[in-house]
């Protein structure tokens, strides 16, 4: 698997977070009682609630980028699947030890 079809698999993943983040959380209260085929159960100010994060909205903010970031990536994942992008290795080692020293 490459990296944009790894990306890009994700993308509808965060569209629905995406949507359904704009849907606040709500409390539920649960009845005074329940009752079955056995009797009531009674539940003494038990409440059920779920508490979401905005993190699925983060994520999707970053994907979503600016137009000039996603052509540069996108040439640069044609340059790789084409096997013409090239990376000196010089410049690797000195960017390696540029960030090793500070």
């Amino acid at each position: 698997m490459s990296y944009a079809s790894g990306i890009n698999s994700l993308q509808p993943t965060i569209n629905s977070v995406t949507s359904s983040q704009a849907n606040p959380a709500t409390q539920v209260s649960a009845p005074d009682s329940v009752s079955g085929a056995s009797g009531s159960v009674a539940n003494v100010g038990q409440v059920d609630q779920a508490n979401l994060s905005s993190t699925g909205g983060l994520v999707a903010q970053a994907l979503e980028g600016s137009d000039a970031r996603s052509a540069k990536v996108a040439s640069l994942q044609q340059a790789i699947a084409a096997g013409n992008y090239i990376v000196s290795s010089s410049n690797v080692a000195d960017k390696i030890i540029q960030s090793l020293l500070g």
